[in-house]
């Protein structure tokens, strides 16, 4: 199933001009679903290390300057943003449920990367402007990730954002620490959270645990001290 899905039309790579125009989209963020923000923030996290760090704080000023609604000047990131289609390449990037479990799939063949992250930003047009911010703020996290784009991804992305994590079927912040922490209470008490976390923390740990041929130690250890201070904020 299909939960959110970004077309990008764009140059190919041997082509005289940088070019990017955006085709279907479906970035659903009402309440139930705010897919779409995530399929955005995705798109971000798996593209972002490609580019040249350079480009880091210009792409984040994009972001605001759409936020805003303003004119952009063009071109941005060596790409000029247009409406016409004709003559350029296509891609489509998805976030699906697939089992109760969500998944992107990117589809990786001559977008660059600058290409993908510029047309994630200029979707943010297709959002109402009171929920333009909470988008930017998630697509700003992705920024700053390493590492493989799935169900850990969503974890840190969605840990201080209790909307989206409502919309991906937590009631809070809280009910996703407690399933992180494995705690079956409502409102469990400081030592209970302490103690939970410290028994998951030992099987985690690399050099005492067992899980770690199986995780990435380190980002679990980071999801769960998140959960840990949300429980005893």
């Amino acid at each position: 199933m299909v939960l959110a899905e970004l077309e990008i039309f764009h140059s190919r790579t041997n082509a005289p001009t940088r070019r990017v125009a955006l085709g279907y989209v479906y970035l659903p963020v009402k309440k139930g679903s705010g897919n779409g923000a995530v399929l955005l923030a995705g798109i971000v996290a798996r593209f972002m290390p490609d580019i040249d760090e350079d480009f880091y704080d210009d792409y984040k000023k994009l972001l605001y300057q759409i936020q805003r609604g303003e004119r952009i000047s063009q071109p941005r990131l060596r790409h000029r943003f247009q409406e016409d289609r004709i003559g350029l390449a296509r891609t489509v990037h998805r976030l699906q449920d697939h089992e109760g479990k969500y998944r992107f799939t990117f589809e990786l063949n001559e977008a660059a990367a600058e290409q993908n992250i510029l047309a994630a930003a200029y979707s943010i047009r297709q959002f109402a402007y009171k929920d333009r911010p909470a988008v930017v703020n998630l697509m700003n996290k992705a920024v700053r990730w390493r590492g493989e784009v799935g169900t850990d991804f969503i974890s840190y992305l969605l840990s201080r954002h209790d909307k989206f994590v409502a919309d991906l079927g937590h009631e809070s912040s809280e009910s996703w620490a407690l399933q992180i922490l494995g705690i079956s209470s409502i409102n469990p008490d400081a030592e209970e959270v302490k103690k939970q976390f410290r028994k998951l923390l030992r099987t985690t740990h690399p050099d005492t645990g067992e899980d770690n041929t199986k995780i990435d130690a380190a980002k679990r250890i980071q999801e769960l001290s998140e959960a840990r201070r949300i429980l005893l904020r």
